[in-house]
């Protein structure tokens, strides 16, 4: 799903000035094409704004949603997408080259070193023990519940972004704070460091940030290409540890004790599709 919804965020350039809060929440300002066909030359003025497929350019054929609420949906969603690659290229780069943390991972005496014996970053995330898979997945899904939620939205003066929104917006972990003490920090600009910006310098940061995301979004899918395929990627090649397993996956055999993973694993391999299309063997 994360490469398909990046590869159809790609098609969108983000919108102009970011509005302030309480305006938006007052009167929503849905994002148009008429915005993204403006803001496309600022991002690249080579590719301008191109969009092959015209999503957002109607309603979706007639699923109910605005033209507008799906260029939203897709800012969010390049936005998002574009943050997670960015942290998984750094990463990628750290765990190919050997650094970690110098402890255990928990009691069973499972170390950090254990892991990173295996020089592919994807056959160290295959290396952590089941239930460490499991407990990262589920924090995950837990932030995801929390930054679609209305309620958490609202209490931070947003919508919806499909419905007038900003996309790119997390809530604040407030609400827990005042209840438990933790989160210590938002994960959204943790140190206010946004706060004191202009108008003008969040414009261009948004900018900035859509740019690096894109980047980042090719940079780390050409690292699991060559990776998996030896070749892939040209410019790569020699530098990347190879990996034998499913890049896509997110359990590996040893993970076999969890539903449906036997049944998952039996897919054919992403390589071997791959090459019935544009890789010899």
């Amino acid at each position: 799903m994360l490469s398909f919804t990046s590869a159809a965020a790609l098609s969108y350039a983000p919108t102009g000035a970011v509005r302030a809060p309480a305006a938006r929440a007052a009167t929503p300002m849905m994002e148009t094409i008429a915005d993204l066909e403006s803001m496309a030359p600022k991002l690249n003025p080579v590719v301008g704004y191109w969009n092959p497929l015209g999503f957002g350019e109607d309603t979706m054929g007639g699923t109910g949603y605005s033209a507008e609420g799906v260029v939203g949906y897709l800012r969010h969603s390049e936005i998002k997408h574009g943050r997670i690659a960015m942290a998984a290229f750094v990463g990628f780069c750290v765990q190919s080259n050997g650094i970690h943390f110098p402890w255990a991972t928990s009691f069973s005496g499972l170390t950090y070193a254990d892991i990173a014996s295996n020089a592919a970053p994807a056959a160290q995330w295959d290396a952590l023990p089941t239930a460490a898979k499991v407990q990262i997945i589920t924090v995950i899904g837990l932030l995801e519940a929390w930054g679609e939620s209305t309620p958490a939205l609202e209490a931070a003066g947003e919508k919806h972004y499909a419905r007038g929104g900003k996309p790119g917006f997390y809530p604040s972990f407030a609400p827990f704070r005042a209840v438990f003490g933790h989160p210590v920090f938002d994960l959204y600009d943790p140190f206010g460091f946004s706060k004191s910006k202009t108008e003008e310098q969040k414009a261009r940061g948004l900018l900035v940030e859509i740019n690096n995301g894109r980047l980042a979004m090719l940079g780390i899918m050409g690292f699991m290409a060559a990776a998996s395929i030896e070749g892939s990627v040209p410019a790569l090649a020699g530098k990347i540890a190879h990996y034998d397993g499913e890049c896509m996956a997110p359990f590996s055999a040893s993970d076999a004790s969890l539903p449906l993973v036997k049944e998952m694993l039996g897919f054919p391999k992403l390589d071997s599709i791959s090459k019935l299309f544009w890789f010899t063997a």
